[in-house]
């Protein structure tokens, strides 16, 4: 428990969590399916995740351990900020270990490191509806998932195949979850896309703005939209190798020096990068004493 007494474990009215806690049984019995929840005033702004946060504060234990990232960064200001506020209302251990986490509140990226069973990974989600962008309306949009009507959604990227020559959607891809909804996976890259498929954790999705809860259990199917001759493609990463830590293979981010006119590569997941960097340092160091 929190040794400042001035607020509820984990902020929120014992009510509220239970309430939230309802929403993601539903999400998790019916997966990929959007399930309205009375999302709740928090002191941050809305564009912070709040939903995300919502999900957090609602299944965090005293005894669980705590990682937030932003865009794979264990300390930007978004990831940072999240942390101090949930360990100051509940005393819960942080880490950037994701190994280590019990929960792990995510904002547009899935670690690098495979999650396991038992873990729980929360996404920050700001637009949960995948057919916003073939229908406005979200009556209509409703009635659509109802249907299993998707047409519109391969339209959407047989136009981009035409116009482009490719389907452009760089994140948020959408993906059909367990051979029935038609789901938003928030904008994570599309590297990340293909780890929500058979899953041994649980993905957990909150939206607090537009006031929805959504999940993929363990060991659910989902595969993202393609067509039979244009499948789905993820980000090129051969050639490229962190400037850090020399990983290969991973989700980079392209870093241009000004001054030398020169672009390499980092790590997107700075935990990951961390940890690869002092195992590297640790081999080299063993080498050098043999």
């Amino acid at each position: 428990m929190n040794e400042n007494n001035d607020y509820n474990f984990a902020f929120l009215d014992e009510v509220s969590k239970r309430e939230i806690r309802r929403a993601i049984i539903k999400a998790i019995a019916i997966p990929g399916y959007q399930v309205p929840f009375g999302s709740r005033e928090l002191p941050i702004g809305r564009g912070w995740g709040t939903g995300g946060i919502q999900i957090t504060l609602s299944i965090i234990g005293p005894n669980d351990v705590l990682k937030v990232i932003d865009q794979g960064s264990d300390d930007s200001v978004n990831a940072v900020s999240i942390k101090k506020f949930v360990h100051e209302c509940t005393g819960v251990e942080i880490t950037t270990d994701t190994e280590k986490a019990d929960v792990i509140q995510s904002r547009h990226r899935i670690p690098e490191e495979k999650l396991t069973e038992g873990q729980v990974l929360v996404l920050q989600v700001p637009m949960p509806e995948p057919l916003r962008y073939v229908e406005r309306s979200e009556l209509k949009a409703r009635k659509m998932h109802a249907d299993s009507e998707y047409s519109a959604a391969w339209l959407l990227l047989y136009e981009q195949i035409m116009r482009y020559g490719k389907i452009t959607m760089g994140a948020a891809y959408p993906v059909m979850v367990d051979d029935r909804y038609v789901m938003s996976p928030s904008p994570i890259p599309r590297y990340d896309t293909l780890k929500l498929d058979d899953a041994d954790c649980l993905y957990l999705f909150g939206a607090g703005r537009e006031k929805m809860i959504y999940a993929v259990p363990p060991h659910t199917r989902v595969v993202p939209l393609d067509f039979e001759d244009y499948k789905f493609e993820i980000e090129e990463t051969e050639g490229r190798a962190c400037s850090i830590c020399g990983a290969t293979g991973v989700f980079f981010d392209e870093i241009f020096d000004a001054e030398s006119g020169e672009r390499y590569f980092q790590c997107s997941d700075s935990g990951f990068c961390g940890k690869n960097a002092e195992r590297n340092k640790s081999n080299a160091t063993s080498n050098e004493c043999k």
